[in-house]
């Protein structure tokens, strides 16, 4: 029987949460998982009772703040851990499933609470235009996991 991987399923997950964002400049999803069970899940957009930026300003998406950054998105992986830890869970030593390669603030975020290794899809710094990818090598720096997402022979799962 062949069967799928927990990355594929969580990745998959992730892929599909995306779909959630109201974000109209990038959706991105998230999945906290730990020993093969999901603890969290996120995706990008603004807190809630907050605006929804397609929706207050379509085609455009939230104003800017002076950095050129959405002045309310919360990041996929943020939502993922703010939402665990408000509910008591343990993140310590969890895998981090993620659409978009950590940020260098989030990467903080995800070494102080503990978790232990990120499986991501696309490159933020390839987004971005930057030169390296400063939250992965952050995290690689100081002993967490980072993988880009290689996904495995299982043959019914969906192509990204």
């Amino acid at each position: 029987m062949n069967r799928p991987e927990f990355d594929d399923i969580f990745i998959q997950l992730a892929l599909q949460l995306a779909k959630r964002s109201h974000c109209v400049k990038l959706q991105v999803g998230a999945v906290l998982a730990k020993d093969t069970r999901i603890i969290s899940i996120g995706y990008n957009g603004p807190p809630s009772g907050t605006y929804n930026c397609d929706e207050q300003w379509p085609g455009i998406g939230c104003p800017r703040d002076v950095k050129g950054g959405c002045s309310l998105a919360i990041h996929a992986e943020q939502n993922a851990i703010l939402y665990a830890l408000s509910n008591q869970a343990a993140v310590t030593g969890a895998t981090l499933y993620i659409t978009l390669s950590p940020c260098l603030p989030c990467a903080r975020i995800i070494f102080t609470v503990g978790i232990k290794r990120v499986v991501y899809v696309q490159s933020y710094a390839a987004y971005k235009g930057l030169s390296k990818e400063e939250g992965l090598e952050f995290l690689d720096s100081f002993g967490v996991k980072v993988e880009a997402y290689q996904q495995s022979n299982y043959n019914n799962i969906s192509t990204i």
